[in-house]
C-alpha cells in the first residue's frame, strides 16, 4: 500500500516538473516567435505615400510635406513649399540607410536665404545673360539677381511658392507625388499664364523620377531643373571630392567671368572637364578656377531618355545614375559653401560638401539662337523627365 502511494507520488511528481519544463522552453522560444511578428518592419518595407503639416509660411499658407517608401526602404520626402525634395533616405552596400541630400530639417531654413537646396527652380534654371530675351522683336526684363545676370527664375523663383498637390497615392509600382503651380502672365517678368506640374515618382526599382509638364496661353521661354545638392556618402559627413564621377557629355559651354556661356561649345579632351571616363571629383578640381561650375553638352543630344551621369562613392558603395531627355547638364561642386549654413541634424555645410547635376537647356539659351530651343508655343505641351536610379557596388 505505501509502495503504491510513494509510486504515485513520485509520478505526480514527475509530472509537474515536466509541466515545468514545457513552461521554462515556452520561455525560451519567445524570443524566437518575435522575427515572425514585426509589423514595424514590414510597415517600413511597404511602398507608401503619406501627407503631414510642415507649417505655414509667414503669410500664413499652410504647407505639407509628402513622404514617398518603397518596398527597399528608399524613402523621399518633398514639401508643397517650392516642390522642395526635402531629403533622401537610400541604403548603402550594407542595407544601412543615409539621408544623401543637403538641406533643412524644418520649413524656416527653406524659407530663409539658401542656395536652392532640392529645389525646383523656374521659370528659367540658370542664368539669362544681362537679364533680358526677346522673343518676336519684343524685349523681355527679368530680375538681375545675379550681379546683371538673372539666375533661376528672379527674386521669387518656382522655389519660393507654394505649389499645389494634385495626386498622392501609390499607383502600380510607384509611390507618387504631383504638385502643380500657375505662373501668371508677367511673373518675374516672362511672358505667358504657366500652368505647370511636378511630379516625383519612387518605383520598385529603386528609382526616383521627376517629371515636369507645362502649358502657356502665350509664347514663352521655360527651363525647369531640380536643384538637389548630393552627397552619397550621407549630408554632412564632409566633402564630396573622394566620389567617382562620370558624365556622358563629349563637349561644355565655354563661359565668360558671368558664367554667361560665349557661344562656344568645347571637346573636355585633354582637359579637367573630361569626365567620359570615371574620375574622382576632387583629382583635378584645382585645375578648375573656382572648382566646377559648367554646363555639358550631353551625347544624347536631347529628347530621349538616355544616361547623363554615373555617380558612385566607394566608403558608403552607393551608385547613382542619372537618366535624361535633356540636351544639358549643369555639374556644380558647392563652391559657395561656406559653413554659414547649418542643415540637417545640424550639420554645418563647408565647400564642397554637396554636388549638383542640374539636368537642364543650355544657359543664356534664349539669347543663343544655336543652342536648343527653350520657346515654349501657345498649344504645345513642355514635357520632360529625369531619372535618379540608385544602387550599391
Amino acid at each position: 500500500m505505501k509502495a503504491r502511494v510513494w509510486i504515485k507520488l513520485v509520478l505526480a511528481v514527475a509530472v509537474i516538473s515536466m509541466s515545468g519544463c514545457e513552461k521554462k522552453g515556452a520561455t525560451v522560444k519567445e524570443p524566437e516567435a518575435k522575427p515572425e511578428a514585426t509589423p514595424e518592419a514590414k510597415e517600413i518595407r511597404q511602398m507608401s505615400a503619406n501627407e503631414e503639416s510642415f507649417g505655414k509660411t509667414p503669410d500664413g499658407k499652410q504647407v505639407d510635406l509628402y513622404t514617398l517608401t518603397n518596398t527597399s526602404g528608399i524613402r523621399a520626402r518633398i514639401t508643397s513649399f517650392g516642390a522642395i525634395l526635402v531629403s533622401l533616405d537610400v541604403p548603402d552596400r550594407d542595407g544601412n540607410l543615409a539621408d544623401i541630400t543637403l538641406g533643412f530639417d524644418k520649413l524656416d531654413g527653406y524659407i530663409g536665404v539658401h542656395p536652392y537646396f532640392g529645389a525646383i527652380v523656374g521659370r528659367y534654371a540658370n542664368r539669362i545673360g544681362k537679364a533680358a530675351f526677346k522673343l518676336d522683336g519684343v524685349e523681355y526684363k527679368l530680375a538681375a539677381n545675379n550681379d546683371v545676370n538673372h539666375l533661376h527664375g528672379g527674386i521669387k523663383g518656382f522655389d519660393k511658392v507654394v505649389w499645389r498637390l494634385e495626386d498622392l497615392g501609390v499607383k502600380g509600382a510607384g509611390a507618387v507625388v504631383k504638385l502643380s503651380y500657375i505662373s501668371e502672365d508677367g511673373e518675374e517678368g516672362y511672358p505667358g499664364n504657366l500652368a505647370c506640374s511636378v511630379t516625383y515618382t519612387l518605383t520598385e526599382d529603386d528609382k526616383l523620377q521627376i517629371s515636369y509638364e507645362a502649358e502657356t496661353d502665350k509664347k514663352t521661354v521655360l527651363n525647369l531643373t531640380n536643384h538637389s545638392y548630393f552627397n552619397l556618402a550621407g549630408q554632412g559627413t564632409g566633402d564630396i571630392l573622394g566620389h567617382e564621377l562620370m558624365l556622358n557629355a563629349d563637349k561644355y559651354t565655354v563661359v565668360d567671368e558671368g558664367l554667361i556661356p560665349t557661344g562656344e561649345n568645347r571637346s573636355v579632351k585633354g582637359t579637367p572637364m573630361d569626365f567620359t571616363t570615371p574620375m574622382t571629383i576632387g583629382s583635378r578640381i584645382g585645375q578648375v578656377e573656382g572648382g566646377y561650375d559648367h554646363n555639358y553638352v550631353l551625347n544624347s543630344g536631347g529628347g530621349t531618355l538616355a544616361l547623363a551621369a554615373k555617380v558612385y562613392e566607394p566608403t558608403s558603395g552607393r551608385v547613382m545614375e542619372i537618366h535624361t531627355d535633356q540636351p544639358g547638364v549643369q555639374f556644380y561642386t558647392g563652391n559657395f559653401l561656406d559653413g554659414s549654413v547649418t542643415g540637417k541634424a545640424a550639420k554645418v555645410y563647408q565647400k564642397n560638401y554637396g554636388f549638383c547635376l542640374e539636368t537642364q537647356h543650355f544657359p543664356d539659351s534664349p539669347n543663343k539662337p544655336d543652342f536648343p530651343t527653350v520657346v515654349l508655343f501657345p498649344g504645345q505641351r513642355y514635357s520632360t523627365v529625369t531619372a535618379y536610379k540608385f544602387s550599391t557596388k
